[in-house]
């Protein structure tokens, strides 16, 4: 059978007994570490990387180094190793930044012993667990940002981003709306770089998105 090792940081000492009393039961989970910061741990794991370590339990909010600075260079530094967050903290920018950042799971605090363990097995077998509340907060976040971006862009960004959709020309977008050549490529610009879009393709999208297409 095979022995997982896992290293759980927690600066709460009495979560961190309590989840230490529901895996001590479990033969194949072996405790490694346990700390009360993120820096202890990342610290253990860049001077031990020959050793192979399976999952990081973290909590978000932890004194010298958070669970999302932890997690982000564990994913650098460290790809093999797997983490899970257990937290109380789950606003829609945490969940967002984590998910970014490659995280394997996301747990809250209060969550049933059943459902942390089913967490931890999830992701020991190479598949990512979310909390249906996480999973909740995930996509309302990624809504209100949504909604957000739609309402910051302008009239006269509007116009040149459906001409631009339409396949006009720099040119006949600037004759079409009375504005010089170089107020459309900076226009242009502006809205690559505020839709996080890589080219003219990105910019079309939106504009099917934002029904400004016919």
């Amino acid at each position: 059978m095979k022995t997982y090792k896992l290293i759980i940081a927690d600066d709460h000492k009495m979560f961190l007994d309590g989840l230490l009393s529901i895996l001590e039961h479990k033969e194949d989970y072996e405790i490694i570490l346990t700390a009360n910061n993120g820096k202890n741990v990342a610290k253990y794991l860049d001077i031990n990387s020959d050793e192979d370590i399976n999952l990081v339990i973290t909590d978000v909010n932890m004194p010298e180094l958070n669970g999302v600075e932890l997690n982000k260079h564990i994913k650098a530094k460290h790809p093999h190793v797997k983490t899970l967050v257990v937290s109380m903290l789950h606003d829609a920018l945490t969940v967002q930044t984590l998910t970014k950042d490659n995280v394997d799971g996301y747990v809250p605090k209060n969550a049933e012993k059943e459902e942390l363990l089913t967490a931890i097995e999830t992701i020991l077998k190479g598949e990512k667990y979310f909390s249906q509340s996480i999973k909740d907060v995930y996509l309302k976040g990624m809504f209100s940002n949504e909604q957000t971006l739609m309402e910051s862009i302008s009239k006269r960004e509007k116009e040149v981003l459906k001409l631009i959709a339409e396949e006009f020309t720099t040119q006949e977008i600037a004759d079409q709306l009375f504005l010089s050549k170089h107020t459309i490529e900076s226009y242009r610009k502006n809205l690559i770089s505020k839709l996080e879009v890589r080219n003219l393709a990105g910019l079309t999208k939106y504009a099917i998105k934002l029904g400004l297409l016919d």
